[in-house]
């Protein structure tokens, strides 16, 4: 069965979605032109002005935007309308520099709403269900978003917010719920901690909206088999507006990416250059519809592919890949790239637990790689030839996925430090930066 919450634009005809794309496209470049200064300045040493933009065709026309931009224009110089039109400003959780605030006028927020309520939807929510949302809430997106989107479908909403691990089952259990969204490795922590209760018979569940951090085919098919759900991707990013720039349907072959608000490129990330669909690249948003934050040629530093073949569920809007890493974040390590994915692949395929920590570390001139690996209380044992071998068996399928040697240390059930939000994978001691 085929579900769509606006099935209008979900199932426009492609000519309709690019004809939507122009239109929006060229106001909102006048919009940003006539609104944000740092922004026209960018186009003006680009000698372009928004008579240029006469449509999609002319988007690689426009400068990009980075991180970088967002920084410097703390807080307000990248506010497209006047402050007393935004209601909301929601946050990016970054460690580092400035925090990147993003503003939201009510039009704003219904938009994004709505654009959470097609990925509910798509994952068979509807009036009945019961959405439990234990993503983090305040000025992380996770939280607002699809608690907004679950009132837009008309379902009871749980506000659980992340934490407080007894409590969220308490719940889960007491109140049926049948929907869950949060972080795919608090979705694995949740299934582990229902097992150890003993109460998988009382929960009701049947699908999850997982997203915010990195996963592989491996944990999802693990998450689905333990929690008995199915398990759904979710995309998004505060600069664009959240959760629900793209979402996953029934199929499970990618993310839709909602078109009639954002507009999706894959560049190469070294030279700018716009790709064709099907190669892999860094990933391009241009908010359309976004009043009070409309970011133009957004680089996300997601690593991806678009696919615009037609999907079985009967969606039209393009589809994106999950994420293969990112620009930024992809470690080089002896010179070799090296994606957290790629170590956790490898990790389920051989039976161990998707909680691990990975360790670069730095000797002389050289670099060590160490990945510390979680036992299931199954595979825990006092003897240390049995643990050793095991640890053979790991380095050399790293060595085969990655090509390079990575020490791996096998440590006790529980010994790692479990997450309630998003996981901390990656632990760089090298100061290359």
């Amino acid at each position: 069965m085929n579900n769509y919450y606006q099935p209008e634009a979900e199932c426009a005809s492609r000519e309709q979605i690019k004809a939507w794309q122009d239109e929006r496209l060229v106001a909102q470049v006048q919009h940003v032109w006539n609104n944000i200064p740092y922004y026209k300045k960018l186009m003006e040493e680009r000698g372009v002005k928004p008579e240029h933009i006469k449509g999609t065709q002319d988007l690689h026309l426009l400068p990009f935007l980075t991180k970088d931009d967002l920084r410097e224009c703390y807080p307000y110089g990248l506010l497209a309308e006047p402050l007393e039109n935004c209601v909301r400003i929601q946050s990016t959780s970054g460690t580092t520099g400035k925090r990147v605030v993003a503003f939201y006028t009510q039009d704003d927020i219904n938009l994004w709403e709505d654009c959470c309520a097609r990925a509910l939807v798509a994952a068979g929510a509807s009036k009945s269900d019961v959405v439990q949302v234990s993503y983090g809430y305040g000025l992380f997106t996770g939280g607002p978003g699809l608690n907004g989107g679950s009132h837009k479908v008309g379902c009871l909403t749980l506000p659980m917010s992340s934490g407080n691990t007894d409590r969220q089952i308490q719940f889960m259990t007491d109140l049926g719920a049948t929907i869950i969204c949060c972080t795919p490795s608090y979705a694995a922590y949740l299934a582990e901690t229902i097992e150890e209760m003993g109460v998988k018979d009382k929960i009701k569940l049947k699908a999850g909206i997982f997203g915010a951090e990195a996963w592989t085919q491996e944990m999802r098919e693990d998450i689905q088999n333990r929690l008995g759900i199915k398990a759904y991707d979710i995309y998004g990013l505060t600069e664009i507006s959240g959760p629900g720039v793209s979402f996953e349907c029934c199929e499970q072959g990618g993310m839709h990416i909602n078109e009639d608000h954002f507009i999706p490129e894959i560049i190469n990330p070294k030279t700018g250059e716009v790709l064709p669909y099907g190669e892999k690249g860094e990933l391009v948003f241009t908010s359309i519809t976004k009043k009070a934050f409309p970011l133009l040629r957004y680089r996300t530093k997601d690593i991806c592919v678009l696919n615009p073949e037609p999907c079985a569920c009967g969606r039209t809007l393009i589809r994106m890949s999950k994420p293969m890493g990112r620009s930024d974040d992809m470690l080089i390590v002896k010179g070799v790239n090296v994606f957290p994915s790629q170590i956790e692949t490898v990790l389920l395929n051989k039976g161990y637990p998707a909680n691990y920590q990975i360790i670069v570390s730095r000797e002389g001139y050289s670099d060590q790689l160490e990945v510390n690996v979680e036992m299931t209380p199954e595979m825990f044992s006092d003897n240390l030839a049995e643990i050793s071998a095991k640890e053979k068996e790991l380095v050399e399928a790293l060595k085969a996925m990655l090509g390079i040697y990575a020490k791996v240390r096998l440590v006790a059930p529980k010994t790692i430090t479990r997450s309630e939000g998003k996981a901390v994978r990656v632990i760089d001691k090298r100061n290359l930066y």
